[in-house]
């Protein structure tokens, strides 16, 4: 906590050392340099009424800047809303604070002490006014804001952690082309429009008076020579603050998409202001959390489909609304499940069935296949949808042989460990189904309707009574093309269906 006060303290003392230094250089034109009033020689009372002015008008700036930047203070008690607009404003504050201060110093110092000193012209007045008001105060107020601004961005990192804000009500944005208009007008046209007046002013002079012409002549070499320092000093320190407004948080951009480039979705980009380049920083960010989105969508369905039917899905080429498809269905069935989950402990059930459906699963997706659910023991899962492919039979059988052979591993692996080796039937079977999202509107499932469904189903219980392990159904043994060896079984009658089924038993 500490250390945001001290920066805080800084950022004041920054403040205050350009509002004296602006304060001196007025105070040098019009008390030593500007001829109508160099005349009269600079008092001590000059200098304390210009010190005490100056401790009273700075004094009372600090009084109002704390009023103004209040929540700042202590944002732990303050409501968070009221503190990220008072950090907003914060440049502004002490720009408005500054303007105020240095219309004050004109009306005190351009015409109260005149006029407390008898020394009081209306020309005078004017020239004072406007110099100590519009060109001292606008230059100075242009090194508070750009300055305040670049100093405040540490506090707005801390403060803005995820960027927005634009989402802040009540702030002004100021754009990078109203910032780079206000600073050439100051660095550029003002002091050319003060040179050409001065030029004017002292040829005037000279044609209306040759023998001062020497006199008048080394006047305008002094005013042009500090207006030239000045106005130099001014130009150089206003664009590199604006540069550094505008390069800096380039830069930042520019590494942060170095680290997107190598594979870095984390890289996030400060969105320290609210002008056309905080707005591309927190668009950079938004778009970010998108893409980290999208990997994460990507790896997450990734878990459910296979990445080719993941890719194809997520680039919209295969519709999930509801369409007749051909595919091919297999359904697998642990065997002897309920005693071996009454004889073994709950959590080693899971572990082990966790262990059975991975190595099935990989199995299935290894062919091209989409595990559709897990219900208790058993798998379905569907060859052909939701991307068509032309020999999903093939698909399925071949799948099915492969999950024999994992089975054989697995077992393998189960009888060193010293447990009871797993048993299931596999039956698939090809036909005509309904695909498509099926669910409540809050919860949907990518499903499969039809007799095909029903049918895969009970040719799987079949393996129970025939003793194998894989059954497939006379519709996938006619597009296997011969690819797989199997036997026939005598024709059976199933649930559900009136008419014999042939059924083939799957050998290699």
């Amino acid at each position: 906590m500490q250390a945001p006060r001290r920066r805080r303290a800084g950022f004041v003392q920054s403040i205050q050392a350009r509002n004296v230094i602006g304060a001196v250089l007025a105070f040098l034109y019009f008390r030593v340099i500007d001829p109508m009033f160099a005349d009269r020689p600079v008092s001590w009372a000059d200098v304390a009424f210009f010190v005490v002015g100056f401790t009273l008008l700075a004094g009372s700036g600090v009084v109002l800047g704390l009023r103004l930047t209040a929540p700042l203070r202590d944002p732990e008690r303050q409501a968070s809303a009221a503190v990220r607009r008072a950090a907003l404003l914060y440049p502004y504050h002490m720009t408005a604070i500054t303007l105020i201060g240095w219309a004050l110093a004109g009306l005190l110092f351009g015409l109260f002490w005149p006029w407390l000193t008898g020394t009081l012209t209306p020309r005078g007045a004017v020239r004072s006014l406007f110099g100590i008001t519009v060109i001292g105060g606008g230059v100075t107020a242009a090194f508070v804001f750009l300055s305040a601004e670049r100093q405040w961005r540490e506090e707005l990192r801390a403060l803005f952690p995820a960027g927005d804000l634009a989402a802040v009500r009540g702030v002004p944005r100021l754009g990078v082309r109203v910032r780079l208009l206000v600073v050439f007008m100051l660095t550029s046209v003002v002091p050319l429009v003060l040179l050409a007046v001065v030029a004017y002013r002292r040829t005037s002079l000279v044609a209306a008076d040759p023998a001062r012409a020497p006199a008048l002549l080394t006047e305008m070499l002094v005013i042009v020579v500090f207006l030239v320092a000045v106005g130099l000093w001014a130009a150089i320190g206003l664009s590199v603050f604006v540069a550094g407004s505008v390069a800096v948080p380039l830069r930042e951009l520019e590494a942060a998409m170095g680290r997107v480039e190598h594979g870095d979705l984390d890289a996030r980009v400060p969105v320290v202001s609210n002008d056309e380049i905080g707005a591309v920083a927190d668009g950079f960010n938004r778009m970010l959390i998108g893409l980290k989105e999208r990997d994460y969508v990507k790896d997450t369905f990734g878990k459910y489909v296979t990445r080719e039917i993941r890719d194809e899905i997520l680039a919209g080429r295969v519709g999930l609304e509801g369409e007749q498809r051909e595919v091919t269905i297999l359904f697998a069935d642990l065997r002897d499940f309920t005693p071996w989950v009454e004889a073994t402990e709950p959590r080693e059930v899971v572990r082990d069935l966790n262990t059975y459906f991975g190595e099935m699963e990989a199995a299935i997706r290894g062919h091209g296949g989409l595990v559709l659910q897990f219900i208790g023991d058993e798998i379905e899962a569907v060859f052909g949808a939701p991307v068509p492919a032309a020999d999903h039979a093939g698909r399925a059988v071949r799948a099915a042989l492969d999950m024999r052979a994992r089975l054989v591993a697995l077992n393998e692996a189960r009888r060193r460990a010293g447990k009871p080796p797993l048993r299931h039937g596999i039956g698939v079977h090809t036909g005509t189904v309904l695909a498509g999202n099926i669910g409540a509107s809050e919860r949907l499932s990518y499903a499969l309707v039809g007799d095909t469904v029903n049918l895969a189903s009970r040719i799987q219980d079949l393996t129970k009574t025939a003793g194998v392990d894989i059954l497939v159904s006379a519709t996938t043994r006619a597009a296997l093309d011969g690819e797989v060896s199997v036997s026939a079984l005598a024709a059976t009658r199933v649930k559900g269906r009136s008419a014999e089924v042939e059924v083939f038993a799957v050998v290699r």
